[in-house]
């Protein structure tokens, strides 16, 4: 992706954000169910989308998101900076800028402090279903999603390359949301088709030593409870791929390169009909284990959410 891109992909999304919102301020869904920023972008949990279309708009309503996320581990920090439009509860539109800081980890490599950054365009549909209308019978909404990512150029290309990962990727997915309002519960399970290793900021795929280079139909779900009509607890669970693992293998590394499977339980709370705070604890398991002596990465998750 062009340097010039990603440093006005951000800008640009903001600058739709100001101007949809002086446009199409008069928007209202029940709190919290239009869900929170993922870290790609997309509405939904804090690690996966939901099939909602984010913002505070409903039938007939332009609404958008714009949202700053810190993401502390073990060995890593990842920063976030996102916003999404939503078009007639129907169309979703997203933008994330993701800034992992490696911390000490890449000193082996002769990389320390090195910054590996990721730009992802979304867009999601609404195919049928509404999840707060349908609470009271067994329809679920469901809804299309595409993602495309794309790592900037760092020291580490050479090593992706030597590896046979790509530097962009495209993920496809489905997602179906069902709330029982009546409990306060919501349920979201999601088919994400992808090739990304560690969600993108390692690159796409692998081809070293006959490591797996297509895609792979890896599940996700969302659990959460209403405790109030602000307030909602809750736990998220994502399957990763394992391109790099064989790959490693092949390179010496030995189980260097393997990924774990990612996990979170959160609390989210909306102060106000425009404001959204979530805290989380998360579970990375293992990223890059070959730099940070297989340690697991775990740690704390807050975001804050502005919806129109």
């Amino acid at each position: 992706m062009r340097p010039s891109f990603n440093r006005n992909l951000m800008a640009t999304a903001a600058l739709a954000v100001v101007c949809l919102g002086s446009a199409q301020a008069d928007t209202g869904k029940l709190l919290l169910t239009g869900g929170v920023s993922t870290i790609d972008g997309a509405a939904g949990g804090g690690l996966t989308p939901w099939a909602v279309i984010g913002t505070n708009a409903t039938d007939g309503q332009t609404g958008f998101t714009a949202a700053a996320t810190r993401v502390t581990t073990t060995d890593y920090g990842l920063s976030i900076a996102g916003a999404a439009v939503g078009i007639n509860d129907r169309l979703e539109l997203s933008v994330a800028r993701q800034d992992l800081d490696t911390g000490i980890t890449g000193t082996g490599l002769g990389l320390p402090g090195l910054h590996l950054r990721q730009s992802i365009l979304g867009a999601k549909v609404k195919l049928f279903g509404e999840a707060v209308l349908d609470s009271f019978n067994w329809k679920p909404q469901i809804s299309v999603g595409v993602e495309f990512k794309s790592l900037d150029s760092t020291g580490l290309d050479g090593t992706l390359a030597a590896l046979g990962a790509n530097k962009t990727g495209t993920d496809v997915y489905i997602s179906a949301t069902k709330l029982f309002l009546a409990q306060g519960i919501l349920v979201n399970g999601t088919l994400r088709a992808t090739k990304a290793n560690q969600n993108g900021l390692l690159g796409f795929g692998a081809t070293l030593g006959g490591a797996r280079d297509s895609y792979q139909v890896m599940p996700e779900v969302s659990v959460a409870w209403l405790l109030s009509r602000n307030v909602a607890i809750g736990a998220e669970y994502r399957a990763m791929p394992n391109n790099l693992q064989d790959a490693g293998r092949a390179a010496g590394l030995g189980e260097g390169l393997r990924s774990s499977d990612w996990k979170d339980l959160f609390i989210a709370w909306a102060p106000t009909k425009n404001v959204s705070l979530t805290l989380a604890y998360v579970d990375l398991g293992l990223i890059a284990p070959a730099t940070t002596n297989s340690r697991s990465q775990t740690g704390a998750y807050l975001s804050a959410q502005f919806a129109y």
